[in-house]
Order: C-alpha cells, then structure tokens, then sequence
C-alpha cells in the first residue's frame, strides 16, 4: 500500500493561528496582553480554542503568529502545550521581526503569514487551514478537509449564515448550488450589494431554512488552501485575507464554502466578550467547555479545590483555588484563585482571578487592600482584570451607561465597567454613576 494512502490528510496539515491584532476594541482587557491571550471561561485563554480544536482534529503542527502584548500570551503557550518528543506534534509561537528580507510589522492577516510563509514551507505539509485566535466555537476540521479533498478545491472557506442585520460587519459570500463561492465582499454596507448577495429560495432550502428568511453567508474566517495555491495567493503585496486575497483568489481559483451550523462567536467587542462568557453559566448554554472526547485544553496549575463557606451561587462558574466567605453570586463567572470575602454581592460579573496567592502580611505592610474583593461590596455588570485589590464597601455598577470613561484603576466601555490589571480600589469607592 501507498504510504499516502496509509497517512491521513490531518497529519499533512498544519494550522497557522493569527494572534497578531492590537485588540484594540477589548481594551483595556488588551493593555498588557495579546487579545488571544484573554482570560475565557474562568480558566482559559481565548487562543485554546483553535488549538485544542487542532489538537481534538488531529491537527498536531500549530504555528501561532503574534505581534502585540505577546509576552503572556508565549509563556501561555509554553506552559500549557507539552508534548511526547517521541511524536510530530508542535505548538510554534512565531512573534514580528526584523530580517535581510524586510523591518516592517505585519501589515495584516495576508501579510503575517507571507512574511512566515519560510517556516511553514520547511515542512512537509499539503495543506494549511488559517485560524483566528479570538472566536469561541467547537469544530472538526476533519470535515473541512474531507469536503476539500472530494471537490477537489484549492481554497475552501468555513462560512456561517446570518441575517441583514449582522451581514455589513462580515466578509459575505455569494454562492451556486455547488457550494463555489462566486463573488466575496468584505463588510458591504450599500443596500444593493446586500441585495445582492442574499441567499436564494433555492439555496436555503439546500440548507434547511424558510425560503422567504434574508440569510447571508458569511466567513468565519477560517480558510483552507492546498499547499501550491497559499504560495500563488501570496506571490504579492497584499496585506489582508479578507479584503484583498479572497476576492482576488475566487477569480483565478477553485473556492468552495463549507458550512457550519453550530455556535460561533467573534469575539471582537467588549459586549461580544462579556455576554459570551456570562452565556456560559446559562442552562444548555450555546457553547459548552464541557464535551466528551473533545475537550479545551489549557495550562494545568495543580489548584486546591475552591472553598465556598455560606456562601449564596445563582447560575455560576467558579474555577479552582477560589475562596469565597458568605457572599451572594448570581449569574457571575470566577476566575481562579478569585477571594471574595463575607457580605459582598456580585451580579453579571466576570472575575479573572488572581495569577498568585499573596503572604496575609504583605498587603497590610504596603497600605494595599488585599487582592480580591472585600467586605459588603455591591458589583455588577463589570468585568474585573486579574490581581485587582477591591476594597470594602465598594459599589461598582454602570448603572445602564453606555458612555466610554476613564477613573483611577477603572474603565466603562460599551456599559460595562472594567476593572484593570492591578488596580487598587480603596474601600468606598463608588464606580460607574453620579453620587
């Protein structure tokens, strides 16, 4: 028998991840970290779900591109993706440089990989599937690259339907009943466009939908090319996948869609980041951390189990190494090594917890409030960044304010208040309305 017969085409693919954005729409959750590397979930980083979504399809050659804040986001990766020397199996952080060839930082998503394009071409792989570092969604890739290889396409690109009113804030497709991507706009805004690129009667019977609903496919940006075509497609200067190599490969290529019906979310707001992560503690929730046989990997930290005394929970995730003392949780996801102490009342909270347990006398002998949470605090709608110190009687609440600002150690963006990475909030202090 062929030995290509006998190796499976997951194993002649590699992944290349991009995590080289500024994240500058989740800031300040991206002031000191690379947007892959935001806590998810309680005890996850965004970037864990390509990979372990590689890893669960037996993808094993992983490149991670990054360019911002990338100095937590590499220490994630090594820590967490260990592997058996005995085996082909990688997770290669590949951060922006200078080299002979040029000084310049990624320009986009295109130019990221064409300026790696050496790395991934030293290796012996037929097939590479370009991923994005911050969606939350569970997939096979098996199924991608099955439907690549039995159309014989040389670009297929993972595409999800949505309606009008989502379509302008996505690359949207246009498409024949063969599933071959005819035309690709990147965010079309004018009516007639849109018009244009909405699904016919016929095609959303081929996909199970009422033939009179205004459905758009639009790109998850996820997109898989046979080795020779990412070469071709990047035989030039153009900087972005969405804007510039995709339109111009359905001209001169094989481009099919693949369709995903599943949960997905793009998380690129700071709206989008919070409800994902509090949807995560509904019943059923749409996204689940919980599968068997496939699970989200991450960096394993050897935690106590949490200690919860008197406390109240509503509908809540709380990670390892937490302590909380005779408070009321409800609808709230804790991150690990999370103190919250007695009397304190959290609502629609994301608490990212803690990176160290700190000695009882250190915090007393620098005039600090120890990290965590104090006495008879009232928190809600806020998101409140790792190894913040919150002292006692402190009220945080938005109270419904969709206006952007800025205070000690705080931020309000898109109605939700942030706390920062480190911040100090001395007891009393009220946050988010008019005294």
């Amino acid at each position: 028998m062929e030995i290509s017969k006998i190796i499976s085409p997951q194993s002649k693919t590699a992944a290349i991840i991009m995590g080289g954005g500024a994240g500058t729409r989740l800031f300040p959750l991206t002031r000191e970290r690379a947007k892959p590397a935001v806590p998810i979930g309680g005890k996850y980083r965004l970037v864990d779900i390509p990979i372990s979504n590689c890893l669960n399809s037996g993808i094993r050659g992983i490149f991670v591109l990054t360019q911002f804040n990338s100095t937590s986001l590499h220490r994630h990766i090594s820590e967490s993706y260990k592997f058996d020397p005995f085996h082909n199996s990688f997770v290669e952080v590949l951060a922006a440089q200078q080299t002979p060839q040029g000084s310049d930082w990624y320009q986009g998503t295109a130019d990221a990989v064409r300026q790696n394009l050496h790395n991934f071409l030293d290796r012996d792989y037929d097939y590479f599937i370009v991923l994005s570092g911050d969606q939350l969604y569970r997939m096979d890739y098996r199924a991608i690259l099955d439907q690549h290889i039995k159309t014989a396409a040389d670009l297929t690109i993972a595409c999800i339907p949505v309606n009008r009113e989502a379509a302008p804030g996505f690359g949207i497709m246009k498409i024949d009943p063969d599933l071959k991507i005819t035309q690709f706009v990147e965010k079309p805004k004018d009516p007639a466009a849109l018009e244009e690129l909405c699904l016919q009667p016929a095609l959303l019977t081929q996909l199970n939908e009422p033939h009179d609903q205004q459905l758009y496919l639009a790109s998850m940006g996820i997109y898989l090319f046979n080795r020779q075509v990412l070469i071709d497609c990047l035989d030039n200067k153009f900087p972005d996948f969405g804007k510039n190599v995709i339109p111009a490969t359905i001209k001169t290529h094989h481009v099919k869609a693949t369709l995903f019906r599943g949960y997905w979310e793009d998380i690129g707001t700071m709206r989008s980041f919070f409800n994902a992560n509090l949807q995560l503690t509904d019943p059923n929730p749409s996204y689940s951390f919980y599968a068997p046989g496939a699970p989200i990997y991450t960096q394993s930290r050897f935690l106590p189990a949490s200690v919860i005394e008197e406390a109240t929970v509503h509908r809540a995730i709380i990670s390892d190494g937490c302590i909380i003392n005779a408070a009321l949780i409800r609808r709230c996801v804790i991150g690990i090594r999370s103190i919250i102490r007695s009397g304190t009342q959290l609502k629609n909270t994301i608490m990212m917890g803690a990176d160290y347990y700190e000695s009882e006398l250190k915090a007393p002998l620098d005039n600090l409030p120890p990290i965590g949470i104090g006495h008879n605090c009232i928190i809600e709608n806020a998101i409140i960044d790792k190894n913040a110190r919150i002292g006692n009687n402190v009220i945080i609440s938005s109270q419904g304010n969709k206006d952007s600002s800025n205070g000690p150690g705080y931020c309000i963006c898109e109605g939700i208040v942030v706390i920062l990475k480190n911040a100090v909030i001395p007891s009393g202090t009220k946050i988010g309305f008019a005294e």
